[in-house]
């Protein structure tokens, strides 16, 4: 960039002199002034935008950091955000080739490179903060600095650099560009701030997935108690029939209905137990076409249950129709199950007898809603603003996790949460709109 500046100064100041002193020949003394002035800024101006083909600093440099930018802004997971980095380290370098590795102090890996935290490789990367084989060549050559050299021409790197944050290490690496020209020292600046904006949304997808995780375990353990007296119904129900089964064996009648509420039973506990796992297993979402009332119906049981043992009445409404909504089953699930457990919460509070949920859906201009109304005390003024923020809860348990998961969860899938301005007297109603069809951005 210095270089870039220095060439373009010095020209133009030549220029311009030689200019001045062969067109004193010929003008008068202002008339020169004035048609050198303006044959300099032209010149100038035509050599700056050379000078920034040539050296390929401006355009691309600023162009590669509203990309990291706009990618970290839009992007929330970690495969998502490699990806689309990768693509925007690529058009920098002019390459067809970049390497992004992120990871904790004591292992970073990503796609086919796993590198331990102490290793050499990291070592080096970490005493020099960015490498290029031709840097490398130059310089001392010692055991972690060769490994480094090494781990550079296995992966047809051109550059590497290092960045670190609180809980994150990444790499960041590009190909050799197509001129086959070095990356030279402000080139690697420019990648050590594009690195510096990758670490970033890198750490936030990794704490996110992790906070995402912290509140799957939390719904199950919500499940725990409701699960639990699922199970012990059909299995009171099998238990009681088995204690009969040896007085009645001769009776056909008997012996039909206890083999088919056997069948029903274990399928229902079945059913129970992998809705239990589908939540507590950490699974990446992918949205597709499903029938949103058959989804949401399949985790109903669990809800009306906790709902009863706690006195609250639990409503449905589902009036969409189609109710075709283009997202994933278990998102919808968690989403939904995390709502409905607020709200009974929220409703435990009240004294009254007047205690009831509601969940309903309907059609509208941009989706499917589903909707979550409760009776209780509404929402805190206090807390309104930062509703969707991680940590922000009036409970007394929990980490006031659930409504920032939901909220990311949704955005990851094209859908959005948001929830009803408050009303005298009235409780808090949640409002969950799933698109019907893919996004086309």
């Amino acid at each position: 960039m210095a270089v870039g500046k220095v060439v373009l100064v010095g020209s133009v100041a030549g220029t311009a002199y030689l200019l001045d002193a062969t067109i004193r020949n010929f003008l008068a003394e202002p008339f020169a002034l004035i048609v050198t002035t303006a044959l300099a800024l032209w010149f100038a101006a035509i050599l700056n935008t050379w000078l920034d083909r040539m050296l390929k600093f401006y355009p691309q440099a600023t162009a590669a950091r509203q990309a990291a930018y706009s990618v970290a802004q839009r992007e929330r997971r970690v495969e998502s955000l490699e990806h689309a980095f990768g693509s925007v380290l690529m058009g920098w370098g002019q390459s067809e080739h970049a390497v992004i590795v992120s990871g904790t102090k004591e292992l970073i890996s990503g796609g086919s490179i796993e590198l331990a935290g102490d290793g050499t490789v990291i070592k080096a990367l970490r005493q020099l903060r960015w490498a290029t084989p031709e840097r490398l060549a130059r310089e001392r050559a010692t055991l972690e600095r060769l490994a480094l050299t090494a781990f550079l021409t296995e992966h047809r790197l051109g550059v590497l650099v290092i960045s670190e944050g609180p809980a994150l290490t990444a790499l960041v690496g590009v190909g050799v560009a197509a001129s086959r020209r070095p990356f030279t020292y402000p080139q690697v600046t420019q990648l050590m701030e594009l690195a510096a904006i990758m670490e970033g949304a890198l750490e936030r997808a990794h704490f996110s997935a992790k906070v995402q995780h912290a509140e799957q375990l939390a719904t199950v353990g919500l499940l725990g108690a409701s699960l639990a007296h699922e199970i012990r119904n059909p299995l009171v129900t099998i238990k009681t029939f088995v204690q009969l089964l040896p007085k009645h064996h001769q009776d056909p009648a008997f012996r039909e209905k206890f083999f088919r509420l056997i069948g029903d039973e274990v399928g229902r506990i079945d059913q129970l137990t992998e809705q239990l796992l589908d939540l507590a297993t950490p699974r990446t979402y992918e949205a597709k076409l499903i029938d949103l009332h058959e989804v949401l119906r399949g985790s109903l049981d669990l809800v009306v249950t906790k709902a009863s043992a706690r006195n609250v009445r639990f409503l449905t409404d589902f009036q969409a129709s189609p109710d075709l909504a283009f997202t994933d089953a278990s998102a919808a699930k968690q989403v939904m199950l995390n709502l409905c457990f607020n709200a009974i919460q929220a409703v435990e509070s009240r004294s009254s007898d007047d205690r009831w949920v509601k969940i309903g859906t309907r059609n509208t201009a941009t989706g499917i809603e589903m909707a979550v109304a409760d009776s209780g005390l509404g929402i805190a003024p206090e807390i309104r603003p930062r509703l969707f923020q991680p940590f922000q809860t009036t409970k007394s348990t929990g980490f006031g996790l659930g409504l920032a998961i939901c909220s990311d969860i949704l955005a990851n899938l094209n859908a959005s949460i948001s929830v009803d301005p408050p009303a005298p007297g009235a409780g808090a109603t949640f409002r969950v709109t799933f698109p019907c069809q893919p996004s086309l951005s």
